[in-house]
């Protein structure tokens, strides 16, 4: 089984790259915004108590996030490996999937980090609310504070999985096939 975690701001193409690789690899795209945005369509409690957070542009829990990435992946097992998008989010989160992928005895194989400029990101979200109509999407306040979220609390992963020699960079700022040809040469 191998795992990966897709890293990158708000709107760097994780998503876009993570279903071409899914395809291509028969991986599972494990997507945490998703997830939560089924709980909250469906109403659940776990829905409605991300919700607030979500729409302010903060992070949710890890005790949420980390028990519904545990779910997934018990759910799958007919995949070849897992694509992380939008998890880990924090040194914290980046431990528990460390301890939890270690009583499985396996780990993260690589950490694809699409590097990407910060009005770049606005204006592809943008684009995004406006295509998808996702509200999370629309405000720039909401962008601005999700932008800043990422620098302060998930750049720091950066230097962990350096550490790790698990960390690749990918120019996120081409056409989609140039970048997924980019993903693909470091995953064959």
């Amino acid at each position: 089984m191998k795992y990966f975690i897709l890293f990158g701001p708000p709107g760097a193409g994780k998503g876009t790259q993570a279903k071409l690789m899914a395809d291509k690899y028969n991986l599972h795209h494990v997507s945490t915004g998703d997830l939560l945005r089924k709980e909250i369509a469906k109403g659940t409690e776990l829905g409605l108590r991300a919700k607030s957070l979500i729409e302010g542009g903060n992070l949710v829990d890890d005790s949420i996030v980390i028990a519904m990435i545990e779910n997934e992946i018990g759910s799958h097992p007919e995949v070849n490996g897992f694509l992380f998008d939008g998890f880990p989010r924090t040194l914290e989160q980046a431990g528990s999937l460390e301890e939890m992928l270690d009583k499985r005895g396996q780990s993260i194989d690589k950490v694809i980090s699409f590097i990407i400029d910060d009005d770049l990101v606005c204006r592809r979200i943008q684009n995004r609310a406006n295509i998808e109509g996702r509200k999370d999407d629309a405000d720039m306040n909401t962008i601005r504070n999700r932008i800043d979220t990422y620098h302060r609390k998930t750049e720091p992963l950066i230097e962990y999985y350096k550490q790790k020699n698990k960390y690749h960079e990918i120019n996120g700022e081409g056409k989609i096939e140039e970048i997924f040809d980019c993903v693909c040469k470091l995953l064959d």
